[in-house]
């Protein structure tokens, strides 16, 4: 079941993302066209395309861990035993999964809850910030999906260190 889970979080992560890098390429082609050739920019674009780079990034960041995608320095981990490995899988995984439970979900949570509650609002789009940082709680929640369903691996001993050490 957690493996349907992951596929189907994948799947959608996916596809959100796939939109999201449409809507701004489109907006930066728009953005260019009315700037270079109609010689009137529009007013919105630009504040677009950065908080969808901001939406792209940390979702990006979230389907990378899942995909085991994300940056890995596992230089010494791999010169030691698989056991060691294994237990070492298990310790990154929870300090994984800790990270993103404590600065992402609580303080994203914060983050949005105070924007909210200012009243902050987006100078072209008119829109409040909270409902741009709340990617970062969203984020933060799938990053801890991925975490736990690597950990469950590691338990199992289904992830298994493919590399040989000495090449």
């Amino acid at each position: 079941m957690l493996n349907q889970m992951r596929e189907f979080i994948n799947r959608w992560l996916g596809r959100l993302l796939i939109i999201l890098m449409a809507v701004s390429v489109f907006n930066v082609l728009w953005q260019v066209f009315t700037r270079f050739i109609l010689k009137h920019p529009s007013s919105y674009t630009e504040e677009l395309a950065r908080f969808l780079l901001i939406w792209i990034g940390m979702l990006g960041a979230g389907w990378a861990s899942g995909q085991k995608m994300h940056l890995a320095i596992d230089y010494f981990t791999l010169k030691f035993r698989p056991t060691f490995q294994r237990y070492f899988g298990l310790f990154i995984q929870a300090i994984v999964f800790l990270f993103a439970f404590f600065v992402m979900v609580i303080g994203g949570l914060r983050l949005v809850g105070i924007t909210l509650a200012l009243n902050q609002i987006s100078a072209a789009l008119q829109i409040k910030l909270g409902y741009v940082y709340t990617v970062l709680p969203v984020s933060g929640i799938i990053i801890m999906f991925y975490a736990l369903v690597s950990f469950i691996d590691y338990w199992r001993n289904d992830t298994a260190v493919t590399v040989e050490v000495g090449e």
